[in-house]
């Protein structure tokens, strides 16, 4: 037994084939399960389901409360939701930071999310002069423009602006600083505040990256941190039955974070198989979604209300709205891999994952 065990490792080490994914490493064509003595290990490296699905459940609720004609009406579900969701983002967005993979690696992470920052928050600022947004801007000149893209982005992308920020200071910190992982955190924590201090970033943002990024150090993994437990929803509850909770910043916020997480958790190996590879797909590609909804949202939001007047509740226009964003932000992926400009755009063959 031990013999064929061996040969399947050698087979394995000396034919691997590995996809390269921004942030892990997928083996394919050979899935090792086996169980052996204690004293022989082996590394693999594959996607955590439980944070794609966590991903997908986050950027459809971003989306969602980012269809106003809907979400306006709802204003404290709305405040609910925004406690939560982008604070998830940022918390996995800093446990999955591979900063310990070198400078090459790191820098590659962070210029294929700079490249669709630059472009997007760009278009996003000059159609901000035009079509009605949350903060339009009236008079647009060279210096509004540059101070938009690398000091104030407007609309969604300032979580790539966040994350392109707390992740380069992640690595300068923890590359160049030598001590313990304690000292360096504190000293990270400390240029985080003086980014939020100096308004490049929302404190309360950085806080969750550092969350995310202490787990990732302390060398536990993130569901010995988040356990899946059904204790967490009734704590979720009584948070919901209190408004003044309502903030990512507060106490209540952060329990609010994982609890949330927790009841994710607890909820995702009960799931049907369907639905369980569609959150997951919809989690792997959390990131295009994130990037060409806005469009889409757009389009929903001046044309499909004059149509839906009826609904006095607003979420026949939810219901038609979000899938036709989703399935929008996906079909863009497609048109971007026919015009071969994947690989210029995201830095990988295939925007979708």
């Amino acid at each position: 037994m031990s013999k064929v065990i061996s040969e399947k490792i050698l087979y394995a080490l000396r034919n691997p084939k590995i996809i390269f994914d921004k942030q892990l490493y997928v083996m394919t064509d050979l899935y090792i399960c086996i169980m052996i003595s204690p004293s022989l290990s082996i590394a693999t490296h594959k996607r955590i389901e439980e944070l794609d699905f966590l991903k997908s459940i986050f950027i459809l609720l971003m989306v969602a409360f980012h269809l106003l004609y809907f979400a306006d009406h709802y204003p404290l579900l709305k405040q609910w939701v925004y406690t939560f969701h982008m604070p998830g983002f940022l918390l996995i967005s800093g446990y999955l930071m591979p900063v310990n993979k070198g400078g090459r690696h790191i820098a590659r992470t962070l210029w294929w999310f700079t490249v669709p920052y630059l472009f997007l928050e760009s278009a996003y600022i000059v159609l901000s002069t035009v079509v009605p947004v949350h903060d339009p801007i009236k008079d647009l000149t060279i210096l509004v423009f540059v101070e938009k893209i690398f000091f104030n982005p407007v609309g969604p992308y300032w979580y790539l602006h966040t994350l392109i920020l707390c992740g380069a200071l992640y690595f300068v910190v923890f590359r160049w600083l030598k001590g313990p992982a304690l000292s360096r955190i504190f000293a990270l924590g400390l240029a985080y505040f003086s980014l939020a201090y100096v308004g490049l970033v929302a404190w309360d943002m950085s806080l969750y990256f550092t969350i995310g990024l202490i787990v990732r150090q302390s060398g536990l993994t993130f569901l010995q941190v988040f356990r899946p437990s059904w204790w967490a929803l009734p704590v979720l509850g009584l948070l919901a039955c209190r408004p003044d909770t309502f903030h990512k910043g507060t106490l209540g916020g952060m329990l609010t974070v994982y609890a949330v997480i927790a009841t994710a958790l607890a909820l995702y190996p009960r799931l049907p198989r369907v639905l369980k590879h569609l959150f997951l797909f919809l989690g792997r590609n959390s990131l295009v979604i994130f990037l060409f909804s806005p469009l889409f949202v757009k389009v929903c939001k001046i044309l499909l209300p004059r149509y839906l007047a009826f609904d006095s509740t607003h979420l026949l226009f939810l219901f038609i709205a979000l899938p036709l964003c989703v399935i929008g932000s996906l079909a863009v992926c497609k048109v971007l891999d026919l015009l071969h400009l994947t690989p210029w755009f995201l830095g990988r063959p295939s925007a979708l994952a």
